[in-house]
């Protein structure tokens, strides 16, 4: 018969408990820093942004905030575009504002103009945020292209989501679900 240890059974219950929710919600990840402020974007050049001057959390404060990281070369991220842009259309008016983060893998991916291109081809309207020395993808502590993050109207982080995302896919339909019910929420 096999002895098998209580106390490290009994940790990886607890560990497994722990996890539970997160297994269950697939790509929806929640960060444990969920509900504090949302770090403050590191760059404040014009240079550093495109479609918009220089953006701050606290400029937009009372709107719900969905950061998108993405990069030059990442096919993920623009097979996720259609569906961005089809929801940055239909809720902007309600109060969403999608930010986008453009944080390259690769040296030739910090060239602002080829990320111009990208940004006119795949017709992004929102700001882009240009992260070419990693320090917002540091500051929230993001691993992932592309990678989508909540931010609540008092500019508080709420959920984060990673990968491709289409147009009534689950990943979709759960945030779109998230992002509804921050729209709702008092200022």
């Amino acid at each position: 018969m096999r002895y098998v240890n209580p106390l490290l059974t009994a940790a990886v219950g607890a560990a497994l408990l722990t996890l539970a929710p997160m297994l269950r919600a697939q790509n929806r990840l929640v960060p444990p820093e969920a509900g504090l402020a949302a770090p403050a974007f590191t760059h404040s050049a014009a240079a550093e942004w495109i479609n918009s001057p220089p953006l701050t959390l606290d400029s937009l404060r009372g709107k719900v905030v969905l950061l998108d990281f993405w990069t030059f070369a990442c096919w993920n991220c623009y097979r996720s575009f259609p569906w961005l842009n089809e929801l940055e259309a239909r809720l902007h008016e309600r109060g969403l504002r999608v930010i986008g983060v453009h944080t390259p893998e690769f040296d030739h991916e910090r060239v602002r103009g080829s990320v111009k291109k990208k940004i006119a081809q795949y017709g992004l309207k929102h700001p882009v945020m240009m992260d070419n020395d990693m320090s917002y993808w540091n500051a929230m502590g993001n691993r992932y292209w592309p990678a989508f993050y909540l931010i609540d109207k008092q500019g508080r982080l709420r959920a984060h989501y990673a990968g491709e995302t289409h147009a009534g896919d689950a990943q979709a339909r759960r945030i779109e679900f998230d992002i509804e019910a921050l729209l709702a929420e008092n200022n």
